[in-house]
């Protein structure tokens, strides 16, 4: 493959220090890509994990490694931490390692249209007010993602090749999860579409979209634990949301912007 350049790259949620994060699929991505402007939208390190289990294997050493060097090799990279990685936030306009640390940031497209960039915790009533009801549930959606490995290795082994994700199937079959994506995705817009901007650009709920919602642009990046998604900005300011499989990717939306 090719590696595919960018004018801008959006990931989230990649979860780094937990056994979820699907580091092979993470570095071919980064192997094969390349941007102008990186934007790491949180959750990238995954606190939460590390605070129960020391998990650190070499392939998550490589992925750390691999963002300095697209640093030092002159990608403008951008961390806006989450709820996972919310220490980092204490060090709002640092830089580490050519990498600078931001709350949020404004994004402006090759063709003038300008998105915020949170991660979206701040507009989850839940992760906001309710932690310990946040981080039950993130232990429940840890387990799916365990079983979710297992199902993977049996797909593998049978020969079969698309991408399947338990933990997204099962959020699509509890009626409850959907109108929590949906409140979710209308709380941010009710939230945001009175900033002078188009649109936002976040993470944090691990379900990937780009919808135009009143006038009002909403983008999600996904993650790279179950659905190993992203955004891109293409050199002539088109956004695309792409899905990754390793040594390949899918188009799965594209939105003018």
């Amino acid at each position: 493959m090719n590696t595919s350049h960018y004018r801008t790259i959006w990931i989230s949620d990649l979860h780094i220090g937990s056994s979820q994060c699907q580091a092979d699929t993470l570095l071919d991505f980064l192997k094969n890509t390349s941007s102008d402007k990186l934007y790491l939208v949180g959750d990238i390190i995954d606190f939460w994990a590390l605070s129960k289990k020391m998990y650190w294997p070499r392939s998550h050493n490589t992925i750390i490694q691999k963002l300095l060097r697209k640093a030092r090799q002159g990608a403008q990279i951008i961390y806006i931490p989450g709820n996972h990685d919310e220490n980092v936030r204490e060090y709002d306009n640092y830089v580490f390692g050519d990498i600078v640390i931001k709350r949020s940031d404004i994004h402006t497209t090759l063709l003038g249209k300008k998105f915020l960039i949170v991660h979206g915790d701040e507009y989850d009533t839940i992760a906001k007010h309710h932690k310990w009801v946040a981080k039950l549930g993130s232990v429940g959606y840890d387990l799916l993602l365990e079983i979710n490995r297992y199902v993977r290795i049996v797909r593998n082994h049978l020969g079969i090749r698309s991408h399947f994700s338990l933990a997204a199937y099962v959020k699509f079959k509890v009626k409850n999860v959907v109108q929590f994506i949906s409140d979710y995705e209308h709380s941010v817009v009710q939230s945001l579409k009175h900033f002078q901007v188009d649109g936002v650009i976040c993470g944090h709920i691990h379900h990937a979209e780009i919808k135009n919602i009143e006038n009002f642009l909403y983008i999600n990046t996904g993650d790279f634990v179950e659905s190993c998604t992203a955004i891109v900005e293409h050199l002539n300011g088109e956004l695309e949301l792409i899905r990754w499989e390793k040594l390949e990717y899918v188009e799965t939306n594209t939105a003018l912007a």
